[in-house]
């Protein structure tokens, strides 16, 4: 798993903007696909409302630094984002873990064109429909993915 993965927590008020850099850095890395405006109005999106209100769930280091955060509402994961300098060290499947064991079912909403949804289907989740835009009506078709 994540060698440098030492515990998940409940994020803290005063790492909002490494939550951002967190978020910023991974859908730069991963949503190639978004237009660059649409990209700026997503990201004071999350600056400005997202974190601001959200409480996450964090993966962090030795040094108690965030690595990823998730933010899960029910059953509903409503974002999933890792670091890109540490993907692929079992960061995302931990916090996705963490997710299982606080809902028995989980349900989510994956960008087709990310790559995110191969992730997801390695965990058990399975297509339950699909939708031509995002949340914002923006032409950025979803797969919605439930797991039992």
């Amino acid at each position: 798993m994540a060698g440098r993965l030492t515990k998940i927590r409940c994020s803290r008020p005063d790492e909002q903007e490494r939550l951002f850099q967190i978020w910023h850095d991974s859908v730069r890395g991963t949503h190639g696909f978004i237009a660059e405006e649409d990209f700026q109005l997503y990201a004071g999106l999350v600056r400005d409302e997202m974190l601001p209100s959200g409480s996450f769930w964090v993966a962090v280091d030795e040094a108690d630094r965030p690595l990823a955060f998730l933010e899960l509402q029910g059953p509903k994961v409503e974002a999933l984002f890792v670091d890109p300098l540490h993907h692929g060290r079992g960061i995302g499947r931990a916090l996705m873990e963490h997710a299982r064991g606080l809902s028995s079912v989980l349900e989510l909403d994956a960008n087709e064109e990310s790559g995110a949804v191969g992730f997801y289907r390695g965990l058990g989740f399975r297509e339950v429909g699909r939708s031509p835009t995002d949340g914002l009506g923006r032409p950025y078709p979803l797969i919605h993915m439930r797991l039992d």
